[in-house]
C-alpha cells in the first residue's frame, strides 16, 4: 500500500546518530548561505541517521534568545502520558442521552459563539470539571531532561490550515528553522503555493478552500455549523483537508518526486488530524496559533460567551467536545482505514485538545500575558513576522497619493467575504467625510470599494505588504486577524477592529482593554455613526501615545527566534524518530567542501569509488 493507505512506524533512537566529537555544546547555531562552519559537518549514519545542526559560521551573531550552555529538552508526546485514564461517567451514557445532558450546558448564538450556562447541568459541569484534574496530572507527568544533546537536522513538515494571515507566521518560523539546516516543507492550501515557494520553502497541497473556508466561518461566525445546510459544507471540508495531512507527511515533493518523511510535525489546530498523523508516525508535534486554545480561568474560549468567569476553564472543554462531535465520524474513519489506529470515543480523553502537547502561542505578552495556570508546556514567544515590504515598490501615483496629504486612515477586511461590498464602501466613504479624513481601501476577497468615480480623499488598494504600508497610516480599520492585528501594533497604529467571527472579537476585545483603540464594532452593526466616532477615538493624542509604546515594545521581540527555541527545547530527548528518507543536499556547499567534492568526484574512477 502508498502513503495514503497505511503508515508503518520505525523508531530509531538517538543511539544510531552519528555525533560531532564536541558535543558539550547543543549546535543551535543558524545556517546562512556563505557561512563557514567551524567543525566538519558530521554526517548521518549508513542506517538512516540524522545531520545534526552545524555550528555558528564565522561572524554570525548568536541568537539572544537562546542560552547555548543549558539547552534543556521536555518530552514531547503526541499521545496522552501512561496515567490512569480518567473514566467519565459521561462515556457510559447512551449518545442521545449525552447531547440531552450538554444541551442543557450550552447553546450555539446567533454569532456562531457557544454560550455556557454553568448553573443549569452542574452535574454535567462537574464531570467535565473533573478534567482539569487530569490534564494537571499530564502536564505534571512531562519532565524537563538534564541530558544535553545536539539538536539533529530534522524533516519537518508544517501543517496550517486556514487564509494567508495564518500562514504568514508559519512561514517566518519555517525561513528560520531552515536557517538551523532543518529540511521544512510548509503544507498549506494549494492558493498559497506561489507565496510559499517564493520564500524558499518547500511546498505542499493541503485540501480545503480557504475561500470556502472563510466565507463558512463568516456565515456561522465560526468553526460551529449554524444549522444542518451548512453541516455538509463543513465535513466536505474537513475530510478534504484531514486526508490530505498524511501524504503532505509523507509523499515525495510533487514536482522533484524528491522523497520526504516527517520526523517532526508542527501544526495549528484547524488542522485538526494533525495529533492523529503524528501519532501513526511516531513523530513529536509542537502546536502553534494566533488564539488561545488551551484551557485557563483568566479569560473564556474565543468562540465562547460565558456570563460567569467560573466557567472560563470549562469554555474550553465545551468548545473542543462541540468541535469533536462534528468531525469524530470523519477522524475515526482516517484513523481506522488511512492511519490503522484504533477509533476513540465519544467523551474521549484525547477529543481535540492539546493540552499534553507543546504548544506556542504567536503574540506578544506586553498584548495578552501568558496565564498562571498555562504550564510548562505552554509559551507566548511573540508575534511572528516576516518582512515582505522591503523590497516593495508602491507604484508611481500611490506613492505621489500618500505624499500629498496627511497620513490616511487604512481600511480593509482581508479575506473576509461581504455580504453587501456596497454598503460596506458607502459607510466608510460617508465616516471619511464626516471626519474630514483620508483613507486607503483594500479591496481584499470582499470586493470592497467598488467604486464607479472614486473620490480624491480615497485610494483603491489592490496588493500592498501590510508592513510597508501601516506605518503611512494614522490608523487603522481592519478585521482583527491576529497577523493583521499584530502589524498594525509593530506600526503604532490606533485600530478600530470590525469582527465578522471567532478570535477576531477576542483581539477586538483586547485592543480595546489595553487602549489601543475604541471598543470593537462587529461588521453587523458598522454604521456611518459607529465608524466615524471610532475614527475621532483613534485620532486621540493619548490613543496614539499607547499605540507608540506598545510599537516600541513589539520591535524589541523576536516570536520568530522565540519560536523556533521553543521547538528545539521541547524535542523530545530520546527522539524515538523514524529512519528519514535518502537525504537530499539542498543547499550549496561549502567553498572548501565543493574543493573535496570535485576532488572526490575526478578521482572516484581510478580510485575505484562506486
Amino acid at each position: 500500500m502508498g502513503d495514503a493507505d497505511s503508515v508503518t512506524v520505525q523508531n530509531k533512537s538517538l543511539d544510531n546518530y552519528v555525533h560531532s566529537s564536541s558535543c558539550e555544546e547543543p549546535q543551535m547555531c543558524p545556517v546562512t548561505e556563505n557561512s563557514k562552519s567551524k567543525e566538519p559537518e558530521a554526517s548521518s549514519s549508513p542506517g538512516g541517521g540524522l545531520n545534526h545542526s552545524i555550528t555558528a559560521p564565522v561572524g554570525t551573531e548568536r541568537y539572544q534568545l537562546i542560552d547555548y550552555n543549558e539547552v534543556m529538552f521536555s518530552r514531547s508526546l503526541t499521545e496522552k502520558t501512561s496515567s490512569p485514564r480518567h473514566s467519565l461517567l459521561l462515556d457510559r451514557l447512551l449518545e442521545r442521552e449525552k447531547k440531552k445532558l450538554i444541551g442543557n450546558l450550552v447553546k450555539i448564538q446567533n454569532d456562531g459563539t457557544v454560550k455556557v450556562y454553568l448553573e443549569k447541568s452542574e452535574p454535567v459541569a462537574s464531570e467535565l470539571l473533573e478534567l482539569q484534574s487530569f490534564e494537571d496530572l499530564a502536564v505534571r507527568d512531562i519532565f524537563v531532561s538534564e541530558c544535553k544533546k545536539p539538536i539533529p537536522r530534522l524533516q519537518i513538515a508544517i501543517l496550517v490550515v486556514g487564509t494567508r494571515g495564518d500562514v504568514q507566521p508559519f512561514l517566518a518560523i519555517a525561513k528560520r528553522l531552515q536557517e538551523y539546516g532543518h529540511h521544512v516543507r510548509l503544507a498549506t492550501h494549494a492558493n498559497f503555493n506561489t507565496f510559499i515557494k517564493s520564500a524558499g520553502v518547500d511546498f505542499y497541497p493541503l485540501g480545503g478552500d480557504p475561500r470556502a473556508l472563510a466565507g463558512y466561518m463568516v456565515r456561522n461566525k465560526g468553526l460551529i455549523p449554524s444549522g444542518p445546510s451548512e453541516i455538509s459544507s463543513q465535513r466536505k471540508q474537513l475530510k478534504a483537508i484531514i486526508e490530505s495531512l498524511l501524504p503532505a507527511c509523507t509523499a515525495p515533493d510533487l514536482e522533484t518526486g524528491v522523497p520526504f518523511r516527517a520526523q517532526a510535525i508542527i501544526a495549528n489546530p484547524p488542522a485538526y488530524g494533525h495529533a492523529h498523523v503524528a501519532e501513526a508516525l511516531g513523530v513529536p508535534l509542537h502546536i502553534f496559533f494566533t488564539m488561545p486554545w488551551t484551557p485557563t480561568y483568566e479569560f473564556p474560549h474565543p468562540l465562547a460567551r460565558v456570563p460567569q468567569s467560573a466557567g472560563y476553564w470549562l469554555s474550553y472543554i465545551v468548545v473542543e467536545l462541540m468541535m469533536w462531535w462534528g468531525m469524530r465520524g470523519i477522524i475515526n474513519d482516517f484513523r481506522k482505514r488511512t492511519l490503522k489506529l484504533a477509533p476513540i470515543a465519544y467523551f474521549s480523553m484525547y477529543r481535540g485538545s492539546i493540552s499534553h502537547l507543546p504548544t506556542g502561542y504567536m503574540w506578544s505578552s506586553h498584548v495578552v500575558p501568558k496565564p498562571s495556570d498555562w504550564g510548562p508546556l505552554v509559551d507566548v514567544i511573540g508575534y511572528c513576522f516576516i518582512n515582505l515590504g522591503s523590497e516593495y515598490q508602491p507604484r508611481e501615483d500611490f506613492g505621489q497619493w500618500i505624499e500629498n496629504g496627511p497620513k490616511p486612515i487604512y481600511f480593509g477586511f482581508g479575506s473576509m467575504p461581504l455580504e453587501d461590498s456596497k454598503k460596506t464602501t458607502d459607510v466608510i466613504l460617508e465616516a471619511l467625510k464626516d471626519t474630514g479624513q483620508r483613507g486607503i481601501i483594500d479591496r481584499g476577497w470582499g470586493n470592497l470599494g467598488n467604486l464607479e468615480e472614486v473620490p480624491e480623499y480615497v485610494f483603491l488598494l489592490e496588493e500592498c505588504p501590510h508592513d510597508w504600508l501601516f506605518p503611512q497610516c494614522s490608523a487603522v480599520v481592519h478585521h482583527g486577524g491576529a497577523g493583521t492585528t499584530a502589524t498594525g501594533l509593530k506600526a503604532g497604529c490606533p485600530t478600530t477592529i470590525v469582527p465578522f467571527f471567532g478570535d477576531q472579537f477576542f483581539w477586538g476585545d483586547r485592543i480595546y482593554e489595553k487602549g489601543f483603540g475604541p471598543a470593537p464594532i462587529p461588521i453587523s452593526e458598522l454604521t456611518c455613526e459607529n465608524l466615524s466616532n471610532a475614527i475621532k477615538f483613534m485620532l486621540q493624542q493619548e490613543v496614539k501615545s499607547r499605540a507608540v509604546e506598545i510599537a516600541k515594545l513589539i520591535e524589541n521581540e523576536d516570536g520568530v527566534g522565540a519560536a523556533v527555541d521553543a521547538f528545539h527545547r521541547h524535542l523530545p530527548p530520546d527522539l524515538p524518530l523514524p529512519s528519514p528518507s535518502p537525504p537530499v543536499e539542498k543547499d550549496q556547499p561549502f567553498p572548501l567542501q565543493w574543493l573535496f567534492l570535485q576532488v572526490a568526484n575526478l578521482c572516484s574512477v581510478p580510485c575505484g569509488g562506486v
